[in-house]
């Protein structure tokens, strides 16, 4: 299916823009942060701002927002800030068909994702939850548990799948001995997890 929708809208960066800003309607970035999220070149994000932007699907925008930073005195203050960038066009006509087209077409394919995920180290437990089920309802979209995990070569992998499904994923990841600690400590974090809807997609711990 993603061969396809490339063929339809031109080229892969341009799907990977369209579903971030239809998966992330409030966002407001700027060139180097679509670059950096969508995970690729600025030049390329540039050209495919020009032609979203050409056709109304991303307008620019700007919003106030109040961050909270801490005084000498202990107290908080509030201070603005505006930000400016591109956005989602809300009134573009064909918002609709393009989410179907493209949001609703896109699968994600954990077995390919387990299967890199194993590659980082000797994996013991993966479970699926958050994006990854129906009901949303973890915090986590991604837990696993192994020895020797290699953390860079995970993170790389889990922010390849970003890219793909054009939304952050929530991850946590212990090593064996960490995770059955704080199982059978009836850890909140892990039983938040348990409690929601979740998929173990290798249990090599009998959990």
């Amino acid at each position: 299916m993603s061969e396809i929708l490339e063929k339809l809208f031109g080229s892969s960066s341009r799907v990977k823009v369209i579903r971030f800003f239809l998966l992330n309607q409030k966002e407001i970035l700027n060139l180097r942060e679509i670059s950096r999220k969508c995970k690729i070149g600025n030049n390329v994000a540039k050209r495919e701002i020009s032609f979203l932007k050409g056709i109304g699907f991303l307008k620019n925008k700007s919003e106030i927002i109040t961050n909270l930073i801490k005084l000498k005195n202990g107290k908080t203050q509030g201070k603005k800030k505006k930000i400016e960038g591109l956005g989602l066009n809300e009134l573009f006509p064909l918002l609709n068909p393009l989410k179907g087209l493209i949001v609703d077409a896109v699968s994600i394919n954990k077995e390919k994702i387990i299967k890199s995920l194993k590659s980082a180290g000797n994996i013991k437990l993966i479970i699926f939850s958050g994006i990854f089920t129906e009901t949303e309802g973890s915090g986590t979209d991604i837990l696993v548990v192994g020895d020797g995990i290699k953390k860079a070569l995970l993170e790389n992998v889990l922010k390849k799948t970003e890219v793909e499904i054009g939304k952050d994923i929530i991850y946590g990841f212990f090593d064996t001995k960490e995770f059955l600690y704080r199982f059978g400590m009836n850890d909140r974090f892990i039983r938040e997890i348990l409690d929601s809807p979740h998929e173990k997609a290798v249990n090599k711990l009998g959990i």
